[in-house]
């Protein structure tokens, strides 16, 4: 199934930093912002996730959640969310199906090594489940202006 703008969010259930499973369709009545990011504690992904944080207010003022994920254990998003006190739920992938689902598992090359990782994307689902925005190949400046602009 191609994922693309105006279709419908494949729903999943994977298990959250909070220790329970979630499934987008839990979420229904609220917009989500679902951004998939290659590994917690890294640069990129620290500075990313503490934009989602530092707006928070914002977002819910905009009746969204933010749901992280990532390929990263639930022990790993613990320290995560503990070392830059972020206040939303990351969603662990181990086994990439959710990442699967969402095509966001593409090649990549650091350092002329090869290999299969997360292609930083976001996507934003409104209130019914539908796939409002998709940002694929995020660059992490500006890009929460960007997710705050697509959920007014």
């Amino acid at each position: 199934m191609e994922i693309k703008e105006n279709g419908a969010a494949p729903d999943f259930s994977l298990f959250g930093s909070d220790g329970k499973e979630h499934r987008l369709s839990d979420y229904r009545g609220k917009k989500v912002i679902l951004y998939f990011y290659p590994k917690d504690n890294t640069a990129g992904c620290s500075k990313e996730a503490c934009s989602f944080r530092d707006n928070i207010e914002i977002v819910d003022d905009l009746n969204a959640v933010v749901l992280g994920v990532s390929r990263d254990s639930l022990k790993s998003h613990d320290k995560f969310i503990d070392k830059f006190n972020l206040p939303f739920i990351l969603l662990s992938d181990e086994e990439e199906k959710v990442c699967k689902l969402y095509d966001v598992i593409k090649e990549k090359n650091m350092y002329g090594r090869r290999y299969m990782g997360i292609e930083r994307s976001t996507f934003i689902i409104d209130e019914s489940g539908i796939l409002k925005k998709i940002f694929r190949k995020v660059k992490v400046t500006g890009h929460i202006e960007q997710v705050i602009e697509s959920l007014k």
